[in-house]
């Protein structure tokens, strides 16, 4: 019988010392810890799956953001549907300067600022005063309940939602139907041009003002909840805390859905103006989405809509640019990082 012995070699201090780096650095590569290099082989594998879940929103983005971008250059031709973008006459920046001389285009631009301004005033405080209201709820069935019902107009379109609004205050609405039972004659709201900012700043805050407040409440799921017992042991308030320790662990978020506003300050709602326009005048309910569609969509002169919407794309662009700029400035991170 012949017995066959393998020696294995020994191993050094030093080669032992080099397998364990080794093998600590494939580790930390595969697992993705700070501090190492990884290949985007390894990246794809890590993240297949979220890459995979991700797919159909950037498939959407693509084809309802992007794409459309093709059609901007419509802004610099005198576009004709009948031989396409490539084949129709350029116009360079001559819809711009009709769009300029326009005074129709800067009374809508005008009542698109001073409406964006008051539903800014108006409608932008409300979310955050829902979310610290049902914050200090302290029954969970109380404050599911407030949200149900808070949450349910968004899902209304805006047909319903100013549908309820004339049944409730136009002429022969049920307040103007009580007025007349006492004598008190009648209130023009829904065909009164003076009110039409208040009017459509009511409206947005009881359809969409309860779907804002999911943000808000979110943020203030995050604030630790042993700062307010510790308030609360030094002898604090409820308004001291809510001062002192929720506003301020709030105040990222709302420094940030204000550059998101401030961003979507020209585009106040085009099916909101355009349901109402007939009832109070193009006057005053003609804004920049509403001119776009009547003086370009609706008299075939797209080009004309197109450099309407670049106008306001660009001015929404420096506008989120530089309240992104104005966050920074006050120490907050904004969109991004600085």
């Amino acid at each position: 019988m012949t017995v066959t012995s393998t020696i294995k070699p020994k191993k050094t201090q030093g080669s032992r010392r080099a397998e364990r780096a080794a093998g600590a650095r494939s580790g930390r590569a595969d697992k993705g810890l700070p501090g190492t290099r990884m290949t985007w082989r390894i990246r794809l594998r890590r993240d297949k799956s979220l890459i995979i879940m991700t797919l159909p929103v950037v498939a959407l983005l693509l084809v309802f953001n992007y794409a459309p971008l093709f059609g901007l250059i419509t802004a610099f031709e005198y576009y004709d549907p009948l031989v396409g973008v490539m084949h129709s006459d350029w116009a360079g920046l001559d819809q711009f300067q009709q769009l300029f001389n326009d005074p129709v285009f800067w009374a809508a631009l005008r009542n698109t600022v001073w409406l964006s301004f008051v539903q800014l005033v108006l409608f932008f405080p409300v979310p955050v005063a829902l979310a610290l209201m049902l914050n200090s709820v302290m029954s969970p069935r109380i404050r599911n309940f407030i949200q149900s019902v808070v949450y349910l107009p968004h899902f209304f379109s805006w047909v319903l939602a100013i549908t309820v609004f004339q049944q409730m205050l136009g002429g022969a609405g049920v307040l103007n139907h009580l007025l007349a039972q006492h004598n008190l004659g009648s209130w023009d709201i829904m065909t009164n041009p003076r009110t039409f900012a208040l009017l459509i700043s009511g409206q947005a805050v009881w359809k969409e003002a309860g779907w804002g407040i999911i943000v808000f409440l979110a943020a203030l799921a995050a604030v630790d909840q042993n700062l307010y017992e510790a308030a609360a042991v030094d002898g604090a308030g409820r308004w001291r805390r809510m001062w002192h320790i929720t506003l301020p662990g709030m105040r990222g978020v709302i420094v940030l859905m204000l550059v998101l506003r401030l961003g979507n300050a020209l585009s106040v709602g085009f099916e909101q103006f355009l349901i109402q326009r007939n009832a109070v005048g193009h006057d005053t309910a003609d804004v920049l989405d509403t001119f776009s569609f009547y003086y370009g969509i609706a008299t075939n002169n797209y080009s004309y809509g197109a450099a309407a919407g670049l106008f306001k794309s660009v001015i929404s662009l420096l506008l989120i640019w530089g309240a992104n700029r104005l966050a920074h400035a006050f120490g907050e991170d904004g969109l991004y990082r600085k």
